[in-house]
């Protein structure tokens, strides 16, 4: 029997800078996410007894981070500890692919109510912490891509000479995305999604990493961040063009959304918000790594039968300016549909937390534009992407 999964509720903390002097520096990553969680139970009067299991994307699983976050949450939020969880890490999808296993779980019957989402604490959990300069790929993959995988920012450069963006596009698309994100923040567009949190320094309740007078001009003063004669030998098109400032931003954050069959939401009385069309999880070339989204998406209009212009939003994770502009070029997509709140290079990439974070932003972008059908990709580490596309139910 197919059981109808639905969005009853989303919702995410304020983003804060993933360094000392950020908000949330002082707030222990469980207590962020037991903020987060408490939140989206009270103020749909939910008993959390009847959760049946909380899904949680985090990838610096270790030190504050290690014990099963979800878990320790729950507690924190004083749910029942019958109340289970378990952690998720598909690298920058991670909630994406916590919110995937949920709806999958529900439409298969395993579950009635579930809690998906995701947490990064990078101010206390480093990027790279678990690493400690170890070799995470082996010979084998060594030998297969040789001579070697490369990072992120190498990637975006090698996406970037591929698609023939220059640094003026990229300076210009990260430009807009905090002009995108201050104008949805003035009207008041970020409200009803974020809970304030509590910290040592008083109520933390808005963004802090959009920077409203961002000019094209002035990232174009920023130098190169991953700028490398060795590289330069071995990719000899490359332009040099990623700065910080056309980057996503280490971040903290949480997000969190309340999913849920349809016919269990109907029983307790709860709206259902938006219902699930189609999944798709997919591979890339993984030297590139950051061009899945463009295969995922090919993938899950594919699975629901649609067409781009069919589609009223689109989230595609900022992690680099290349990926969504590489993505809109290959799909011709409208621009006023892309990232219409701006994206992770102006509200940050708590990496665990994004997923999530961007799925609430479009449920309620879809609900105040009035659109119907909303369709999100993140690029992950090693050449991976997912993609959803959700319907938005009156």
């Amino acid at each position: 029997m197919h059981h109808e999964a639905v969005i009853v509720d989303a919702i995410r903390t304020p983003m804060a800078k993933g360094k000392a002097s950020g908000r949330l520096a002082g707030t222990h990553p469980v207590e962020l996410l037991s903020t987060a969680l408490a939140a989206v139970t009270d103020r749909n009067q939910l008993d959390p007894a009847l959760i049946d299991d909380i899904l949680i994307g985090c990838v610096g699983q270790v030190g504050e981070q290690s014990a099963t976050p979800g878990r320790m949450a729950a507690l924190a939020a004083g749910f029942p500890e019958h109340v289970p969880s378990t952690t998720i890490d598909r690298k920058c999808g991670s909630s994406q692919q916590a919110v995937h296993f949920a709806a999958q779980g529900i439409m298969a019957g395993a579950y009635d109510i579930t809690i998906a989402g995701g947490l990064e604490s990078m101010s206390r959990v480093p990027l790279g912490m678990a690493r400690q300069d170890k070799d995470p790929f082996g010979p084998s993959v060594g030998e297969r891509y040789d001579p070697g995988l490369v990072g992120q920012g190498i990637s975006a450069e090698l996406v970037a000479a591929r698609w023939g963006l220059s640094r003026r596009e990229l300076d210009e698309y990260s430009a807009r995305s905090h002009q995108r994100a201050e104008e949805t923040r003035a009207g008041g567009g970020f409200d009803r999604e974020i809970v304030p949190v509590a910290t040592e320094s008083g109520l933390f309740d808005a963004d802090e990493t959009i920077r409203p007078g961002t000019t094209a001009d002035a990232l174009a003063e920023l130098t190169p961040a991953f700028e490398s004669a060795e590289f330069q030998a071995r990719f000899p098109d490359i332009g040099w063009h990623i700065t910080a400032g056309n980057s996503s931003q280490i971040t903290d954050g949480a997000s969190v959304m309340l999913i849920m069959s349809r016919a269990k939401a109907e029983e307790l009385g709860l709206k259902p918000r938006a219902r699930f069309i189609a999944f798709d999880v997919c591979g890339d070339d993984p030297l590139l790594m950051l061009t899945g989204p463009i295969q995922g998406t090919r993938r899950v209009l594919a699975k629901a039968g649609m067409q781009i212009g069919g589609i009223d939003h689109y989230e595609v994770n900022e992690a680099f300016a290349p990926v969504p502009l590489a993505w809109q070029r290959e799909f011709d997509a409208d621009d006023t549909r892309l990232n219409p709140r701006g994206g992770a290079i102006a509200l940050g990439h708590p990496l665990g937390a994004s997923g999530a974070r961007l799925m609430t932003t479009m449920l309620h972008a879809l609900e105040d534009s009035n659109g119907r059908f909303g369709l999100q990709t993140m690029c992950e580490a090693g050449g991976m992407a997912n993609a959803t596309i959700i319907e938005r139910l009156d």
